[in-house]
């Protein structure tokens, strides 16, 4: 009987399964074993509403712990259902040890997965089918833990059941109305579920609050351990083949990023490590520079960035975004080192194919734009959605792009794979306008990573 044939990329889930070990241990060289289970009980009884730094509430230790054990719960799952391996992979995973560190923890992300579950059941589809967007969804985990622990664990998990039945739907359809222009397209989607429930919440007289929690004075220990992180994907990434490697890595560098962007499946992952790695440490020293915190709410950004690495995200087309946030900084009469404007010049960057596609001047635009709406448009929400920015750049998405759309004549197609493939044996980068694709007017056809 000839064997099933091996899943590309495989390696992908062994590399992340190793990244989320290497979490916990770095979280049991932080504390003792007694203060680290402590703060995971700290963690696991705390509302988790944004922005609660884990850091801050239960210690480095417990915090780095708790985002290992998520990032192996979802390497594990992965595995088991299936999922197809590739850039969808990484984002999903870059995400989940990311906001581990700020808002997901190893209990109240269950109910959330259990509601998808039941609804791939209804729909006779696989789970694998929906495995994605349902670890992503776990963005309203802290709904979960304010029904939980406010009122009843039962109802907290139904509620989290309800969440995660309700959202494939939701997905589908608010994914079509950004054009592949957000990045973060799922926190527009969650964003919209949440504007119905935290309402509906006070309505019943539950009143959830956003809450503040932050930590400081780790950026020395903290950014040469990222530093040193982001080195080591760079040099796994050139180990074979430099030459080659650094050629799909020049391509890569002149795609827009706009959805569907697969950079594990065109590329393969020798450039996209060198893009992961380049990535973070730009995002690194945006925090540093700026005099900003690094603890875990903006390593849990650059985490995301980190992991949008292998879907859209390159140096390119996120530095203008970031430009335009620390430009905002300037008109918004709130200090740049201001929490929610660190964390928009790092998440902000959800919306890198403004600058993919039209140009970087309108990557720095939407970068503005997104400093204001974002200090902005969570209000409502309470910090029960912790893609708050992909909610902010969702909206800035919508309409910008028709804007420019209509007024902007000059505009790189969204490239099909084969032409990509064409591009390794061209010498300059123009080569890339000239090669023919889609309109970027058009809506992509293929499905959102979420």
């Amino acid at each position: 009987m000839p064997k099933p044939a091996a899943r590309p990329n495989q390696a992908l889930l062994s590399v992340s399964a190793l990244f989320g070990a290497a979490l916990v241990l770095f979280g049991f060289f932080q504390d003792t074993p007694a203060d680290i289970f402590q703060g995971l009980r700290t963690i696991v009884t705390h509302e988790d509403v944004l922005i609660t730094d884990y850091i801050a509430i239960a210690g480095m230790g417990a915090a780095f712990v708790n985002a290992g054990l998520v990032t192996l719960i979802s390497v594990l799952i992965l595995k088991l259902v299936g999922d197809p391996l590739n850039g969808a992979t990484l984002v999903t995973l870059g995400l989940m040890a990311g906001f581990s560190l700020f808002g997901k923890n190893i209990v109240n992300i269950w109910p959330i997965l259990v509601g998808t579950a039941a609804y791939a059941v209804l729909k006779q589809e696989t789970f694998a089918h929906h495995v994605n967007l349902a670890l992503r969804a776990t963005a309203l985990s802290p709904v979960v833990s304010f029904m939980a622990l406010r009122y009843s664990p039962w109802l907290g998990v139904a509620t989290g059941v309800l969440i995660g039945f309700l959202m494939p739907p939701v997905a589908e359809h608010a994914h079509r109305v950004q054009n592949g222009m957000n990045l973060y397209s799922l926190g527009f989607s969650c964003g919209l579920l949440a504007m119905m429930l935290v309402p509906a919440f006070k309505a019943f007289g539950l009143e959830p609050q956003s809450a503040h929690y932050w930590s400081t004075g780790n950026n020395c220990l903290l950014g040469w351990t990222l530093a040193a992180l982001c080195v080591l994907f760079i040099a796994v990434g050139l180990s074979r083949n430099t030459k080659t490697v650094l050629k799909k890595y020049w391509a890569l560098l002149h795609t827009s990023g706009r959805v569907p962007s697969d950079y594990v499946r065109t590329f393969t992952p020798g450039p996209v490590l060198v893009n992961m790695g380049v990535n973070g440490l730009i995002a690194t020293l945006y925090i540093v520079l700026t005099g900003g915190d690094l603890n875990g709410a903006t390593i849990g950004a650059i985490f995301t960035i980190i992991g949008f690495s292998g879907y859209g995200k390159h140096a390119f087309n996120i530095v203008p975004v970031m430009a335009g946030v620390l430009l905002g900084s300037l008109t918004n009469h709130v200090e740049l080192n201001n929490s929610s404007l660190q964390l928009a010049g790092l998440f902000g960057t959800t919306l890198a194919p403004f600058a993919g596609v039209f140009g970087w001047p309108f990557g720095v635009l939407a970068g503005l734009l997104h400093s204001s709406v974002v200090l902005q448009a969570g209000l409502p929400l309470e910090g029960m959605n912790l893609y708050n920015n992909g909610f902010s750049g969702g909206l800035v998405a919508i309409v910008l792009y028709p804007i420019l759309t209509s007024l902007v004549k000059r505009r790189r197609p969204v490239l099909l794979e084969e032409d990509l493939f064409a591009m390794f044996e061209q010498d300059t980068p123009q080569a890339v306008e000239e090669l023919p694709g889609k309109e970027a007017g058009e809506v992509p056809e293929a499905p959102s990573a979420d």
